[in-house]
């Protein structure tokens, strides 16, 4: 009796149109436009770019509910925010700032390379600020939120290049250790640190900046770093970065190095022992035949199955115009050190395991 009523129904068009309908959604669940990524199920492999539009200098962090939010540099205006549930497809959730909350402490500046952070029960965000090719007048910001999608409000400058001291004041990065907050910047004239007040919104009273990575000079040194990110592990600091041109599409030189240090403040060494002062490093992943320019990877996420994972920026070779898209691969620690398998971007990859 169900069966005939089944064969019924559909005949008459009204099954076949809510099947056609639930096979129309689920397509559009598996391949987002905010995303471009479609991940099999069945196959559980996901294909980089995880996001085929440009989504620069990534950072990421897991909320409460599990969620997982990405910010990044402002090829959206006023900064984009991505939600995601498991670090393969994402969805827009809004912008950091809106037209009325913009900072301005840099007149006519692009929101650069944010870092997001959870600091006293807010979300705490770090941006920088900058017109390509201003080294001397950019500067890093702060902004807080009760929420990670926002609203977040603006409690503007921390420093400016020309105040704290260090050309090219971006690509800024907080770190808890010891019960202190710090904050590392940096670009091509040297990475620096400095210690924090326990909101992490302002510069601890009397602290000294102290140089971690980059040549002993104040000048633009192009095999230097940028985009730092520090991890601890097993008694090391790794200080990562990215070194080479960043933003010349399919002809970008970027790649993500490391060296490690038993201190924080360094000093960081490759394996043969020879320092970032003297722009010494391991390769963790540089391009290949499909992607360009990899680099300024995001923070390490570990997912329920104890595997180290990394989103960062890359061009597709073929099609540049994309602009910088975002990629995910899995960290493997091979002899104490950190590395993409292949020392370059997967095509495709087993997804991480979030239950």
């Amino acid at each position: 009796m169900k069966e005939k009523l089944i064969v019924q129904l559909f005949d008459s068009g009204i099954l076949r149109k809510a099947c056609y309908a639930i096979a129309f959604a689920g397509c559009i669940a598996m391949v987002s436009p905010a995303c471009g990524q479609d991940v099999a199920g069945g196959d559980a492999v996901y294909r980089n770019p995880i996001i085929a539009a440009g989504t620069p200098d990534p950072t990421v962090i897991r909320a409460e509910d599990g969620s997982f939010y990405l910010y990044c540099t402002e090829d959206i205006r006023n900064m984009p925010i991505y939600r995601s549930v498991d670090l393969v497809r994402w969805e827009r959730a809004g912008t950091v700032f809106s037209a009325e909350t913009r900072p301005d402490f840099e007149p006519k500046g692009g929101l650069w390379a944010p870092d997001i952070n959870r600091i006293g029960g807010r979300y705490v965000l770090y941006y920088s600020m900058s017109v390509w090719g201003c080294n001397g007048t950019c500067g890093i910001g702060v902004a807080v939120a009760d929420a990670p999608q926002g609203p977040f409000e603006d409690r503007g400058a921390l420093f400016r290049s020309n105040t704290i001291g260090v050309e090219n004041s971006i690509d800024q990065f907080y770190f808890e250790d010891g019960g202190k907050k710090y904050l590392f910047w940096g670009s091509f004239c040297g990475i620096y640190g400095v210690e924090l007040e326990d909101d992490g919104l302002s510069l601890k009273a009397g602290t000294e900046k102290r140089r971690i990575a980059g040549r002993l000079t104040d000048t633009f040194d192009s095999h230097g770093t940028e985009g730092t990110y520090i991890h601890k592990r097993d008694g090391y600091y790794y200080c990562f970065g990215s070194t080479g041109t960043c933003c010349e599409g399919a002809k970008s030189t970027y790649r993500v190095v490391v060296g490690r240090s038993a201190n924080l403040f360094g000093p960081y060494l490759d394996r043969e022992g020879r320092s970032m002062f003297d722009n010494h490093y391991e390769t963790v992943l540089q391009g290949n035949a499909a992607f360009a320019g990899p680099g300024h990877n995001a923070e390490i996420v570990t997912d329920d199955a104890g595997n180290d994972w990394m989103l960062y920026h890359a061009y597709l070779r073929d099609k540049p115009e994309l602009r910088r898209t975002l990629c995910l691969d899995k960290i493997v620690w091979k002899d104490g050190w950190p590395e993409v398998e292949g020392l370059e971007p997967s095509a495709e990859s087993a997804v991480p395991v979030f239950k």
